[in-house]
């Protein structure tokens, strides 16, 4: 069965759904980060943040996080996770601080 829910990489629109899941901090960022351009710094580092804590890159058609859909699974993940919002804002962080780095890897090399 087909899941229309689910993709390769963790989906921006999805972000809206995961306000709620966790406290205070959370929602600040998810608040932040859907006022921002998907692909902006935060978005991407955003996008980043949750394939590296859903283990979106080693999902696949048949495995049961796919067939509960990239939304339910954000969601499931996002409360499930034992470390506290500031760790995940931590998480945020290094990620968004990758993608930087990354786009500037770039930048330079079509310099």
């Amino acid at each position: 069965m087909y899941q229309q829910d689910a993709e390769l990489l963790f989906p921006e629109r999805v972000v809206p759904h995961l306000k709620g899941a966790r406290g205070e901090d959370w929602d600040e960022l998810v608040d932040m980060v859907c006022e921002q351009e998907p692909d902006s710094v935060d978005g991407l580092g955003f996008s980043l943040m949750m394939m590296r804590v859903n283990g979106c890159m080693t999902c696949h058609a048949g495995s049961h996080r796919a067939r509960l859909g990239c939304t339910a699974c954000a969601q499931q993940t996002i409360r499930r996770y034992k470390g506290s919002d500031k760790e995940l804002l931590k998480k945020f962080d290094k990620a968004r601080k990758d993608v930087s780095i990354y786009i500037d890897k770039m930048t330079a090399k079509t310099k």
